[in-house]
């Protein structure tokens, strides 16, 4: 068997990398990761997204540009994010224009398919993705 390297010095150091946050079965999930995205917006200040999802109104989807503190604080905001489960993301791009975030790139992505919904959000780049 062969040895592995050593890992890189630097792998404990922060980087400049999106944050993610997600709650399961806890009442009022999206206030709890609104209150998570807060504490991760220095990891992107560009925008912000934060899905949910109930029995009773499926998956429900709220992504702004801007702070979390700016979009994700009103009661009536949360009050539109029901459920036991929610993920949310705060935005740090690291490829094409700076400030140039359109509505389109914020997440969770969120999808409709013949067996049900499906809302993520990822940390890094799609290397072979279109320009």
């Amino acid at each position: 068997m062969k040895p592995t390297a050593a890992p890189s010095p630097d792998t404990d150091k922060l980087h400049e990398e999106c944050g993610v946050f997600g709650i399961v079965g806890v009442d009022d999930a999206a206030s709890f990761t609104a209150l998570g995205l807060h504490a991760l917006q220095h990891r992107g200040q560009e925008a912000g997204g934060i899905c949910s999802w109930s029995e009773e109104s499926g998956f429900n989807l709220v992504r702004r540009l801007g702070y979390v503190r700016d979009n994700f604080t009103s009661p009536q905001v949360i009050a539109s994010l029901p459920g036991r489960l929610a993920i949310g993301h705060v935005r740090y791009s690291t490829t094409g224009a700076k400030g140039q975030t359109a509505i389109r790139d914020v997440q969770p992505l969120f999808a409709e398919f013949a067996m049900g919904g499906c809302a993520i959000a990822h940390n890094g780049n799609l290397t072979n993705a279109d320009a």
